[in-house]
């Protein structure tokens, strides 16, 4: 396994400053500077985003960004929050190859991990997602938008946009970065309805995008038995690392899932057993899965909607 390499800021920003042919973005703010990753396996990176919600101050740095530098061409696995986020990890990738940026990949459809892609625009990449992608995107981009400037504000939102899929995966697919293969799977609703896996078949580097929390709770926006079910699928595979969408930069398996199957176990057999009894879903919010509370951050903010949605879905098993 390769040791981890952190590319300091100041290495970062001597080497962006060297490559600078092109310009800043208009929109990047003056206090921008290039994202931090670690090369967590070689010509893997990832940047880890914080455990919050969004606002101006993170300016939507809350989900994990990576890159695979193939010996032919780069490509980007989710973008963060916001366009400018976006810029930070494109000056993050010239300051480590001048590759093309052939593709941009999105493992769903989440604005804290799509809103990045316009900071690409530029490199004229090929934009990929899921089959369901680009309709999920299309008929929310409008509550996206202005939900996440409300949060953001003005300056961290300046230049993010919703940018629909160019190359859409419905079977097993293969791309070609040059002396080394990205395998894309899409995947049945579990998280959303349009969750891609990726695997950097070199390095056995797994990104599994938003199924895999870890410190973050997880949000249901898909189906909480359709989420169990794959992570068991997830829990058999071998694989040399995987990369959660929100969490540490890396991860091992099957250990990384077990968090995350009893918080979604925990709801799903509460909820069950409050619908048997007649209870309501008033009531069914304030104590389903509650016995995980102390076991994630952001709690408060995302689990009485992760009750709803396994709600709305077990009353009509």
């Amino acid at each position: 396994m390769c040791t981890p390499r952190l590319i300091s800021r100041q290495t970062v920003l001597r080497a962006g400053l060297a490559l600078a042919a092109t310009p800043l973005l208009r929109y990047a703010p003056a206090h921008a500077a290039p994202a931090e990753v670690t090369e967590v396996a070689p010509g893997v990176f990832v940047h880890q985003g914080r455990y919050e919600v969004q606002s101006p101050e993170n300016r939507g740095d809350m989900a994990n960004a990576s890159f695979v530098v193939g010996s032919e061409a780069v490509a980007v696995i989710d973008t963060s929050g916001s366009a400018v986020m976006g810029e930070d990890l494109r000056e993050a990738i010239r300051a480590v190859t001048n590759k093309p940026i052939k593709y941009v990949i999105n493992t769903h459809m989440h604005p804290d991990h799509v809103l990045g892609n316009a900071a690409f625009k530029r490199d004229d990449p090929i934009f990929v997602g899921h089959y369901k992608l680009a309709r999920a995107l299309g008929t929310r981009a409008d509550s996206y938008l202005t939900a996440n400037k409300q949060m953001l504000g003005d300056e961290a939102f300046a230049g993010s946009e919703i940018i629909l899929p160019t190359l859409s995966i419905k079977e097993p697919t293969t791309l070609d970065l040059g002396d080394r293969e990205l395998l894309l799977e899409p995947q049945a609703t579990a998280h959303t309805d349009n969750d891609l896996i990726v695997t950097d078949t070199k390095t056995d580097t797994l990104f599994l995008g938003d199924l895999l929390f870890s410190v973050h709770v997880p949000t249901i926006d898909g189906s909480i038995k359709g989420w169990l079910a794959l992570l068991e699928e997830i829990g058999n595979r071998k694989a040399a690392r995987v990369v959660p969408g929100h969490g540490p930069k890396t991860m091992e398996l099957p250990e990384a899932l077990e968090p995350e199957q009893r918080y979604l176990a925990a709801i799903a057999a509460d909820v069950r057993r409050q619908i048997a009894e007649g209870k309501t879903l008033a009531e069914a919010t304030k104590t389903a899965g509650f016995s995980e509370k102390e076991a994630w951050k952001l709690f408060d903010q995302y689990h009485v909607r992760n009750v709803t949605a396994a709600f709305a879905e077990l009353e009509w098993e």
